[in-house]
């Protein structure tokens, strides 16, 4: 299956098999930003999800997808912390032996998180990269089958399943701004709105610190990026030199792309929790980050910031929130 082969109904299929496990979530106006802006400013409050994000819909559309056969070898991910703890929440719903594989980057919270669930963990490496070659020394030793984080079509498809619930819930939303690491979220979202609104533009932020995609499209074919310690640690790891999908949906679907460096991230996330009144994680926080530091234009337009998930460790949360 290739990029060209993907379409608006491989999304309406994945809200299909995902129905149950992952849910509708609120697209919450926020005041704040709309008064600032003369727009209408909404927040897409992806932590509503079972697993505190929005990484449930494409884990699960994954495996929804999968054979009894397939399931029976059982799967294998690399993560740093929210699709791992996705992953283990469907392979437990079906049943599934799931091992998650990190790296030393990943945060102890969402580590004990993945556990609670069941799923076994190795931890490799001191980056996603590398954690990752386990996760295929075990495809091809175990027979495990690979849910990859972002550079597979179902996950796409099933973070896609975001665009549709946006466009339903804000038939005149004009711009919507996504969180970017690998870009399944990013992909699937702008595939879904290009489809039904055409002129629509679909915004990716990323942290300075390991921004891979944004300097892979700068140097127009996927390259490799020193992964960093950041706020944005959801948002850690590379895009793979030999990625299928992701890379080609952000040249072809996205307009543009926007990074912050880790102070604007935490004025991003005293924003959310002192305005919004919302609990975000560093990742979660980057649109926002974006649009106060004056690097995303706002004015006039109806616009929904994805606010992807909320799996912060606490005391670091509270740690920002006193410097604000």
């Amino acid at each position: 299956m290739s990029l060209e082969n993907l379409g608006l109904s491989d999304i309406y299929q994945a809200r299909e098999r995902i129905r149950g496990t992952a849910v509708h979530t609120q697209l919450m106006p926020s005041p704040s930003l709309s008064e600032k802006f003369g727009a209408d400013v909404r927040l897409k409050l992806e932590m509503q999800q079972p697993i505190g994000a929005f990484k449930i819909r494409g884990a699960a559309n994954k495996l929804a997808s999968m054979s009894e056969a397939e399931r029976a070898r059982g799967v294998v991910t690399v993560s740093t912390g929210n699709h791992g703890r996705a992953v283990a929440y469907a392979a437990k719903m079906h049943g599934v032996r799931a091992v998650i594989c990190m790296s030393t980057l990943v945060p102890q919270n969402k580590k004990q998180a993945i556990a609670r669930l069941g799923a076994e963990i190795k931890i490799h490496g001191k980056t996603q990269d590398e954690a990752e070659i386990l996760a295929n020394e075990l495809v091809r030793d175990e027979g495990l089958i690979m849910v990859h984080p972002f550079d597979d079509p179902f996950v796409m498809c099933g973070q896609g399943t975001i665009g549709l619930e946006l466009i339903e819930d804000m038939p005149e939303i004009e711009q919507v701004v996504v969180p970017l690491s690998g870009a399944g979220l990013l992909g699937g979202i702008s595939m879904a709105l290009k489809a039904i609104k055409p002129s629509i533009r679909t915004i990716g932020v990323s942290m300075q610190r390991g921004a891979v995609m944004i300097e892979s499209l700068e140097a127009g074919k996927p390259i490799e990026v020193e992964e960093l310690p950041t706020l944005a640690d959801s948002l850690g790891g590379g895009i793979g030199l030999d990625n299928e999908y992701t890379f080609k949906a952000v040249q072809k679907y996205v307009d543009e792309t926007i990074r912050v460096s880790e102070e604007e991230i935490e004025a991003g996330l005293r924003h959310l929790y002192f305005e919004e009144k919302v609990v975000a994680e560093g990742g979660s926080s980057v649109g926002i980050a974006a649009v106060l530091a004056g690097k995303l234009d706002l004015q006039g337009k109806a616009t929904a910031f994805i606010i992807s998930g909320n799996n912060i460790d606490m005391k670091k949360h509270a740690s920002i929130m006193a410097k604000g």
